[in-house]
C-alpha cells in the first residue's frame, strides 16, 4: 500500500499532467490573433480617404500629357488655338470711336479732312487699338491658361502624394502584421514549451514515485 508521501507524489504530478495538457489543448488564446483584426481593416479604410485624391491624380495625368506635348512639339500652334477664341473687349469700340474722333477733327482743324494722309491715319489708329486689344486679351487668355495647367499639376501631385502616403502606410501596415504574426508565435510557441515542460515535470515526479 502507497504511503501518504507517494500518494502525494502523484497526486502533484497527476495535477501538473492535467493542468498541462489543458492549457496546451485548449486554455491558451494567441493575443496576436485579436490585435490582427485591427490592422487587416486598416487598409480599407485608409483607402476611402486617400482613394479620392489618387483618381483626381490619375485623371490629370492625360490632360497635362496632351498638354505639355503640343507646347513642346507645336508652340505656335497652341497660341493660335487660344487666339482662335478672340473676341473685342467691351471697351474697343468706344475706344476705337473716341480716337477716330479725335483723329478726324485734328485733321478738319488742319485741313486735311477726307485727304489719304487722313484716311491711312485713321486705318493707323484702327489698327494699332486692334492689336492692343487682342494682345491683351491674349495675355489674360494666356494668363488663364497657366492657371489651369498649375491647378492640373496641383491635382497631379496632391494624386501622387496620396498614392505614395497610402502605399508607405500599407506597407508599414503589413510590416506591423508580420511582426505581430512573429511576436504572437514566438509567444505561442514559449507557452507551449511551458506547458510542454509542466507535463514532463508532472511525468517525471508521478515516475519518481513508482
Amino acid at each position: 500500500m502507497a504511503s501518504d508521501f507517494q500518494q502525494y507524489g502523484w497526486a502533484t504530478g497527476a495535477g501538473a499532467l492535467g493542468a498541462g495538457l489543458g492549457s496546451l489543448f485548449g486554455g491558451y488564446t494567441n493575443p496576436a490573433k485579436g490585435a490582427e483584426g485591427y490592422l487587416n481593416n486598416i487598409p480599407g479604410q485608409m483607402k476611402g480617404y486617400y482613394d479620392p485624391y489618387i483618381q483626381a491624380g490619375n485623371r490629370a495625368i492625360p490632360q497635362l500629357e496632351g498638354q505639355y506635348g503640343q507646347l513642346m512639339n507645336d508652340p505656335g500652334g497652341k497660341v493660335n488655338q487660344i487666339g482662335g477664341s478672340y473676341h473685342q473687349s467691351p471697351g474697343f469700340q468706344f475706344a476705337l470711336q473716341q480716337a477716330l474722333q479725335g483723329a478726324s477733327h485734328a485733321s478738319n482743324a488742319g485741313g486735311m479732312g477726307g485727304s489719304p494722309q487722313d484716311l491711312q491715319q485713321q486705318m493707323g489708329l484702327a489698327t494699332n487699338l486692334a492689336n492692343q486689344d487682342y494682345n491683351q486679351w491674349m495675355q489674360n487668355a494666356l494668363g488663364m491658361y497657366g492657371k489651369g495647367l498649375e491647378g492640373e499639376q496641383g491635382m497631379y501631385a496632391g494624386g501622387y502624394g496620396a498614392s505614395n502616403e497610402l502605399a508607405q502606410s500599407l506597407a508599414a501596415n503589413s510590416q506591423s502584421l508580420a511582426m505581430l504574426h512573429y511576436a504572437g508565435q514566438m509567444g505561442e510557441n514559449q507557452h507551449q514549451g511551458g506547458e510542454w515542460g509542466s507535463i514532463l515535470g508532472g511525468l517525471g515526479t508521478m515516475a519518481a514515485f513508482l
